[in-house]
């Protein structure tokens, strides 16, 4: 699959000009976003991973065959920066999602096994307010026993949302992934 990085964004006036549609993911610092790119593209080292929290503090754009781009948008929760940065990343990622008239999918990203926090159904609410299409998934499945598993997915579907279990170790829910990207980027 063809997906190279296009541009790291701190300013709405940096996003990629044209009509290309937009998937998004976003969730907490440390859910698993990068990790979860890079298994959608099966590419390593397309979206950057680190085990410290808060390290993606742009919108990073990549283009995916030519035909739609992967948003990357900063995590929320556990980075240890200043509140200045914090509200700034607000801001950043509220623009965003006012202006982009070519995001067609938010995937929201939960940690199977934390469920919903404060700050994911804030997101949830305003993401329903404002209309906007989205998709639970709930990844790191792999490091859950069977009935720690049926827990987590249960306490997220208590949001009357069926969550897409996902796994970036053994691939799990990729397949399922694509495909409702796949059906999201049909012509209108």
């Amino acid at each position: 699959m063809k997906s190279e990085f296009v541009v790291s964004s701190a300013r709405p006036e940096t996003f990629p000009t044209g009509r290309l549609p937009e998937i998004a993911f976003l969730g907490r610092s440390n859910v698993g976003k990068s990790s979860l790119i890079n298994a959608l593209t099966g590419q390593k080292g397309l979206a950057f991973t680190s085990n410290t929290p808060g390290r993606t503090q742009t919108i990073n754009f990549y283009r995916i065959e030519d035909a739609f781009y992967f948003v990357d948008l900063p995590g929320y929760g556990y980075a240890r920066v200043p509140p200045g940065y914090q509200a700034a990343w607000k801001k950043l990622i509220e623009t965003y999602f006012e202006t982009r008239e070519t995001l067609r999918l938010s995937c929201l990203i939960l940690d199977a096994r934390r469920a919903w926090m404060d700050k994911d159904l804030e997101l949830k609410r305003w993401l329903e307010y404002r209309g906007r299409p989205y998709l639970v998934i709930a990844t790191k499945t792999d490091k859950l026993n069977q009935s720690e598993q049926e827990h987590g997915l249960r306490a997220i579907r208590q949001e009357g949302v069926e969550p897409l279990p996902f796994s970036a170790a053994s691939g799990r829910g990729v397949r399922e992934l694509w495909q409702a990207i796949t059906k999201t980027l049909q012509p209108r």
